[in-house]
């Protein structure tokens, strides 16, 4: 049985579409962790992707996260991020993929890693899974490449991207630390910056790093820019520290 992750953008469907190709015959099983946090757009998309592909797209939710929520997460954990990655990918992604497999114990894994992200396969198959199948790589196809394919099937994109954002994470994702992220947060989305800057104010995060020294969102210049966004890795199950700030 192969396990695909759906993470609601656009590399984990055209990776569910390349798998369910590749592999006839063989049981896939689609799961998808929900977040509260993400666009709501993203519950149509996951919606559609299933259609096209006519597989039903599983919602699982880890049993100690019943809110599904990654702002529940950092108030209970008293921490936005870390060094090794954000507490919301442990607890909402992690735990719900460990609960899932531990009843379904799966043969194979499929991930969203594009051609363009074969470090973070490695590392992938490194410390957590060495059973995966890393579709999009071997079919050499990248970010661009898998949104081009999601486009041509008649699918319109998760909304998240018509706002600016290069993926389908949660609005305001907390291992950004590049201000070109967290300002497109404010202009796009600013009752959810202000929440951002209360909360990480509150439990002493400084989440945003300029000219390499970190500081508080409610510290920010409107006006600060780092790295191009299309630097930003998803959101997925496994997770480090985004601070492209060049």
């Amino acid at each position: 049985m192969i396990a695909v992750w759906f993470s609601a953008g656009a590399a984990s469907a055209a990776a569910l579409k390349l798998t369910l190709d590749r592999f006839p015959g063989e049981e896939v099983r689609a799961i998808n962790q929900p977040i509260a946090e993400e666009h709501p757009d993203n519950r149509r998309f996951l919606r559609d992707v299933g259609e096209w592909c006519g597989i039903e797209i599983e919602e699982y939710t880890a049993s100690k996260w019943p809110s599904a929520s990654c702002v529940d997460v950092w108030e209970k954990r008293k921490a936005m991020s870390f060094v090794a990655g954000a507490p919301c990918t442990q607890e909402l992604k992690k735990r719900a993929r460990q609960e899932w497999e531990a009843t379904h114990k799966p043969d194979h894994h499929v991930l969203g890693f594009t051609a363009d992200e074969r470090k973070r396969h490695e590392r992938f198959v490194l410390t957590e899974r060495d059973n995966v199948i890393p579709v999009l790589i071997d079919a050499n196809m990248t970010k661009g490449d898998c949104a081009h394919m999601i486009q041509a099937a008649g699918i319109r994109l998760p909304a998240i991207y018509g706002h600016g954002f290069p993926n389908a994470n949660c609005i305001g994702c907390v291992k950004a630390t590049s201000p070109t992220y967290w300002n497109l947060v404010r202009r796009e989305f600013p009752e959810v910056f202000s929440a951002r800057a209360e909360q990480s104010r509150r439990l002493g995060a400084r989440l945003v790093r300029v000219k390499n020294e970190r500081q508080f969102l409610d510290e920010l210049d409107p006006s600060a820019k780092g790295a191009p966004l299309w630097t930003m890795p998803p959101c997925g199950l496994f997770c480090e520290e985004w601070s492209a700030t060049k």
